[in-house]
């Protein structure tokens, strides 16, 4: 089940960082933030992570949503592979979330077809 919720006016960098600091919360393995702005005009950044059981993946979502919402940086705008939870992705505008499980996440190897994106150093300063 696709779900899309209206656009707010937010900070990318903010909600980049806020975002990997929930994925390592709920422990994400490999947690990347892919400076996307030079690349592409579809996001400003990319945040990726990876879980290594359907469970964390849906965990590691949850507290994204959670941290979004209660940092009054909003809902993703549309959501995909909750259900599933092998590849969940969550579109927040200017920032587009992957958590893969790890196999996914070694298949579809975004960092590798997205080479020349800079890599956000961790923790992010918002």
């Amino acid at each position: 089940m696709v779900q899309t919720v209206a656009r707010r006016n937010v900070d990318g960098r903010a909600v980049a960082a806020k975002v990997a600091e929930a994925m390592e919360n709920k422990k994400g393995w490999d947690v990347a933030v892919l400076k996307m702005t030079d690349l592409t005009s579809v996001c400003d950044y990319f945040v990726v992570c990876s879980g290594t059981t359907t469970r964390q993946v849906k965990a590691i979502a949850k507290e994204i949503v959670d941290a979004t919402v209660e940092s009054d940086l909003g809902r993703p705008l549309h959501r995909e592979g909750i259900e599933d939870a092998r590849w969940v992705l969550l579109d927040y505008g200017d920032v587009v979330v992957h958590i893969f499980l790890e196999d996914q996440r070694e298949f579809y190897n975004l960092e590798h077809f997205w080479g020349d994106a800079y890599k956000e150093p961790l923790p992010m300063e918002a």
